[in-house]
């Protein structure tokens, strides 16, 4: 039977619920308690946008996880920079993790609309930010944003997303309902898709809650 692997967001999703506000010690010790309960993957924070999550990955640096991976967060290049002085890849780098999550633009609609770039240069973001950090960083993790509506949209762009994140050396593609906003059988049917498309990738769900569908999905 084939292994399912467990990434949990806690520290970084979770903390952004309404009323969460984690101390650093709150932090370090959740992160030794996922460890314990048997997590693959832990995803610290994003060490470039939040000075608390920065301190925590330097912080890790003295504890030994028994199991899990710890996961530094972050994006692609930023459009128009070159990926050796962007900053924020410079401090995925710093946190000196296992494992990176880059997340990267999968709807058509904010490449132009958020990004205000080209479809075209949104792909070279992805390949070029996850083939630089395969250079020094032993596993890469692609997030692909607001997956499921990019794909029902414009599903040829949606893939070619994914496309350039596996040839790029993406060891993850992982699909994002971004909005918490699509049914089971959406993201059943979707994600299958998906998985005939690549079958030699490894697969993952970030499914959201806002419609009370995470868990289901």
């Amino acid at each position: 039977m084939e292994k399912i692997y467990a990434y949990d967001t806690t520290l970084r999703d979770g903390s952004q619920a309404e009323g969460v506000n984690f101390s650093l010690e709150d932090k370090l010790r959740i992160a030794v308690k996922l460890d314990e309960f048997g997590i693959d993957y832990i995803e610290g924070g994003w060490p470039y946008a939040n000075p608390k999550d920065n301190l925590f990955f330097q912080k890790m640096k003295e504890i030994r996880l028994t199991r899990a991976k710890l996961v530094a967060f972050g994006s692609t290049r930023r459009a128009g920079r070159s990926i050796d002085r962007d900053r924020q890849i410079e401090a995925l780098l710093r946190a000196e993790t296992p494992a990176v999550t880059i997340f990267g633009k999968s709807w058509d609609l904010h490449v132009t609309s958020a990004l205000r770039t080209s479809l075209e240069e949104n792909l070279e973001m992805i390949g070029e930010s996850i083939s630089y950090l395969k250079r020094f960083v032993d596993e890469v993790i692609f997030d692909a944003e607001h997956f499921f509506d990019g794909y029902v949209t414009n599903p040829d762009y949606a893939l070619s997303v994914l496309e350039s994140a596996k040839e790029a050396g993406a060891d993850w593609l992982v699909l994002c309902d971004t909005n918490g906003g699509r049914l089971p059988h959406e993201i059943y049917e979707i994600t299958r898709k998906v998985i005939e498309r690549f079958p030699d990738a490894r697969v993952g769900i970030h499914a959201h809650n806002d419609s009370e569908t995470a868990v289901a999905n």
